[in-house]
């Protein structure tokens, strides 16, 4: 075999290795991407972020309007019983992003961060929490935080997460295609 035969090969072989490491590196991202919590804009979404721990935290909705006081998110989180609980508890509270903010910060409003027990028989814990009023252009988030209680009234397991992200775009300035005005204040979300 000649001398400039071997290169090529040898060039070949190099330029594969380097497009395997980047499918790789890619293919790695995607998949960080995918676990990654969604973003919701507007309409129904029913966004779901579960565990094989038996609870799930889930965007139900996120409504768009282009007044704040129509705009809106509903939250809900899901656990079951596990062995030794007797009662169980759950906290939903909202995290909020505004543009140009680089974390999630949360936010206050009626009946939220207050724990909810459910019955003692039940096996099935659903609680829903729906926040109104929500400013834009912002980034809302549920986080939900879990507590099984057993019989001496300690918690004997506990656990958290978070619900995909309800994105409220800003909205549109009179004679950009809607008559409608702007946000008014920015007033903290309101529970109901």
């Amino acid at each position: 075999m000649d001398e400039g035969l071997r290169r090529s090969i040898a060039r070949t072989r190099v330029a594969l290795w380097v497009l395997l490491a980047c499918a790789g590196v890619l293919a790695l991202l995607l998949a960080a991407r995918a676990n990654a919590a969604s973003t919701v804009v507007g309409g129904s979404s029913g966004s779901q972020v579960a565990s094989p721990s038996g609870v799930s935290a889930t965007l139900e909705e996120c409504v768009t309007a282009p007044t704040q006081s129509e705009r809106a998110a509903t939250f809900s989180g899901e656990m079951t019983a596990s062995p030794g609980t007797v009662r169980m508890a759950m906290r939903i509270d909202v995290a909020e992003r505004v543009l140009g903010e680089t974390a999630f910060h949360e936010v206050a409003g009626p009946g939220l961060g207050v724990w909810r027990s459910a019955d003692p028989k039940v096996k099935v814990y659903k609680y829903l929490k729906q926040v109104t009023n929500l400013f834009a252009p912002a980034s809302y988030r549920g986080v939900v935080q879990f507590r099984w209680v057993g019989e001496k009234g300690h918690a004997i397991k506990r656990a958290e997460r978070m619900t995909a992200r309800c994105l409220q775009p800003a909205p549109l300035e009179p004679g950009e295609g809607s008559s409608t005005s702007g946000t008014g204040t920015a007033v903290a979300p309101a529970a109901s």
